[in-house]
């Protein structure tokens, strides 16, 4: 069966996950995760992409970006990759790819699922049980949306910047969005999304992506939702 074509769309939010192959571990200490986030900001400043949020977790990543181009989340992954793996290889002696295949990615209607993206990524600790708060857990972009140190190639979305009129202020209403649950609806709304590779929005959103790319989409695939993650 072919592989499902992705699409992009310039200046349109793209969620991306990647896994570990077999679920195996990509980290395995603090160097891993800043060699990683070091290549992750180089990618952002080659190819103009904006990175609004992240975690790394043990065995996969979630990163919310914003590609200026058609190509440049490809180009942004595949520079990652090409740093990463040979150094991850080198560093433990393997050989391969670490990864389970392809990333996935989902595009995001911003005005509505933006915020809820950004909560669902940089929540990933605390469901996985790894911390009570995101702000204890250090390899993520909570702490530089909240306020708590700034994090050089995280950019804030237009959407983030109108929490308020100044940064204190987006920095408070940002931690208030973390005070309260992220519905489930909306969760599996989102986890269906990137493991379809569906964009993530409404209908009238939807549409103008297929407007846009002259092709179906597609839908969120049916049945038994999985675990977030």
């Amino acid at each position: 069966m072919p592989r499902k074509p992705r699409f992009f769309i310039p200046d349109v939010p793209v969620h991306i996950v990647h896994r570990g192959h077999s679920r195996d571990p990509v980290f395995f200490e603090d160097e891993d995760y800043s060699t990683y986030a070091y290549w992750l900001g180089e990618a952002s400043k080659r190819y103009g992409v904006q990175i609004h949020s992240f975690v790394l977790m043990t065995n996969h990543v979630h990163i919310l970006i914003t590609p200026p181009g058609t190509t440049s989340t490809s180009s942004f992954m595949q520079y990652i990759g090409r740093r990463y793996v040979p150094y991850m290889n080198q560093k433990y002696g393997k050989s391969g790819s670490i990864w389970e295949g392809r990333y996935k990615a989902s595009l995001i209607q911003a005005e509505d699922y933006f915020l809820a993206t950004m909560r669902y990524v940089e929540l990933n600790p605390v469901r996985a049980g790894m911390v009570e708060s995101p702000s204890h857990y250090r390899w993520s972009s909570f702490c530089h949306n909240s306020g708590i140190r700034k994090i050089r190639f995280v950019q804030n979305h237009p959407v983030y910047t109108s929490l308020a009129t100044y940064d204190e202020g987006r920095f408070e209403a940002y931690k208030e969005l973390f005070r309260s649950q992220l519905d489930l609806e909306v969760m599996k709304q989102i986890s269906d999304a990137w493991l379809t590779g569906t964009p993530l929005g409404n209908d009238y959103f939807r549409e103008k992506v297929e407007s846009q790319l002259s092709l179906k989409v597609g839908q969120y695939r049916r049945g038994r939702p999985n675990k977030p993650t």
